[in-house]
């Protein structure tokens, strides 16, 4: 075996010292490194957000609607035990004078009647709940005919005999009575009184 000299012995050595220290940057900073990031654009976030609000959101309405439809039953169910009686003013006119009268004064006639029978009875009830402000988009009114002066007296006497309150319009100065109005009432108390009367048409 061929021995080294120490001069090749030196050299190696200093190879080997110089070896390590141009590898020992490289490995330090492979370590020192932090874990890859992981970038998430504006546009990928934004959309991940939309679609949990858009989940959200359904979610909210699903059960919304189900609900709803619930309460919708319920309150079905509530109104068909209970019903609302509807409260109407019944109006009745003369069909002879209709028929000889011009069109505006017969409507004129209607309007004195159904004003003078609210405000005879204004403090009433149900008058009261007929003009209430939240209603009074809503009127119920009946306009009905008899045949002549004869019919409407004999309705007034008919009307009087049941208590049912109501005003009797007299066009003056001729004194002809040409309409009536009853006050308000819920339908079901006076509807009998006028079945057998037509509409006025």
């Amino acid at each position: 075996i061929q021995e080294q000299s120490p001069c090749e012995s030196s050299f190696q050595m200093a190879c080997v010292v110089v070896a390590a220290a141009i590898r020992l940057p490289f490995a330090i900073r492979r370590l020192s490194d932090p874990a890859p990031r992981i970038r998430l654009y504006p546009s990928t976030i934004r959309s991940a957000h939309l679609r949990g609000i858009t989940t959200a959101s359904s979610m909210s309405q699903q059960s919304g609607e189900t609900g709803a439809v619930v309460d919708a039953s319920r309150n079905d169910e509530n109104s068909a035990e209970n019903p609302v009686d509807v409260v109407v003013q019944y109006v009745v006119l003369r069909r002879d004078l209709i028929d000889s009268w011009p069109l505006g004064s017969m409507v004129t006639q209607g309007c004195h009647a159904s004003v003078a029978a609210i405000w005879s009875f204004k403090n009433d009830p149900v008058t009261l709940q007929y003009c209430d402000p939240q209603h009074i988009g809503s009127m119920h009114t009946v306009t009905l005919e008899v045949k002549g002066e004869t019919q409407m007296m004999n309705l007034s006497e008919k009307l009087k005999s049941g208590g049912i309150s109501h005003k009797v319009w007299m066009e003056e100065p001729e004194n002809i009575p040409t309409c009536i109005a009853t006050k308000p009432y819920p339908k079901s108390q006076v509807s009998s009184f006028f079945k057998k009367l037509k509409l006025c048409k």
